[in-house]
């Protein structure tokens, strides 16, 4: 995370440890270079927009101990990354609960063009109630609300990243005055139950047009999201059986939307 800890709470304190820097540029690009002289493939970056305040009832614990806050946004720290390396990926955790997907669209096209095609969105729909109450809700978004939420936020996702600008759109004449052609620039007027957007995307496509795609989700709800949107999935359980539970179950249903079900990468970590 771009954050002083993230899940290893109280290393902020090792007097080897530099996360103290996460505020400087230096610290990302060291970071990022040294991953991939480790011939490492990506940098996963995850992310909150709320304090853990369950615990006890408050704050002021996760706050004393550098619990995942302060905490900044991991999409700015990437391009500079990009910059500093030719090979390194860069995923980025953004949720589709608080956010929009014309902006987000936006955002992510904007890093797959600066990054040359190194990016990719961790999905995630939020979980912690303070984030509801940072963007004006009373409470949470109900967990089987927030998935059907999602669903829409890829759906508009999709028609501006795949359907907005045809591959020659692009023309570059300046004989003819012509960056683009209109002709093949389209609205994609969507207007669903959650967004309405009119389009067209305002980017012009990049590298992957659609970012790779990560999920961590291991309720019903999210293995079916996994099973029909994503290329890497996080999956938990404490023993063999757990997790061939999860990875069998998001296969068979990626199966049955037409996918490929060995080409998702299943991910489970390790401490």
């Amino acid at each position: 995370m771009n954050c002083v800890g993230h899940n290893s709470h109280g290393l902020w304190k090792h007097p080897d440890n530099e996360r103290r820097r996460y505020n400087d540029l230096g610290y990302w690009t060291e970071l990022a270079q040294l991953l991939e002289k480790g011939k490492f493939d990506a940098l996963f970056l995850a992310d909150v927009i709320g304090v853990y305040d369950v615990y006890k009832g408050t704050r002021d614990i996760s706050i004393q101990n550098a619990v995942q806050v302060p905490a900044n946004d991991p999409s700015l720290i990437v391009p500079v990354m990009a910059h500093a390396t030719k090979h390194l990926g860069f995923a980025v955790t953004v949720t589709t609960s608080y956010e929009h997907p014309f902006a987000l669209s936006r955002r992510l096209s904007t890093l797959d063009h600066l990054t040359r095609g190194r990016v990719a969105w961790n999905i995630v729909t939020s979980y912690l109630p303070n984030a509801a109450r940072n963007f004006g809700l009373d409470e949470m978004i109900k967990h089987d609300d927030r998935y059907e939420i999602a669903e829409e936020f890829l759906e508009v996702c999709y028609k501006l990243w795949e359907g907005s600008w045809e591959d020659d759109a692009v023309v570059f004449d300046t004989a003819g005055d012509i960056y683009a052609d209109p002709a093949k620039v389209h609205e994609i007027a969507h207007k669903g139950k959650h967004f309405q957007v009119a389009g067209p995307h305002l980017c012009e496509p990049s590298p992957q047009r659609t970012p790779v795609l990560y999920q961590a989700g291991s309720s019903g709800r999210g293995r079916a999201f996994a099973a029909k949107h994503a290329e890497c999935v996080f999956v938990g359980g404490q023993t063999p059986e757990a997790l061939r539970f999860y990875v069998d179950d998001i296969r068979s249903q990626a199966k049955a939307f037409g996918r490929n079900p060995e080409e998702i990468l299943m991910f489970k970590g390790f401490s």
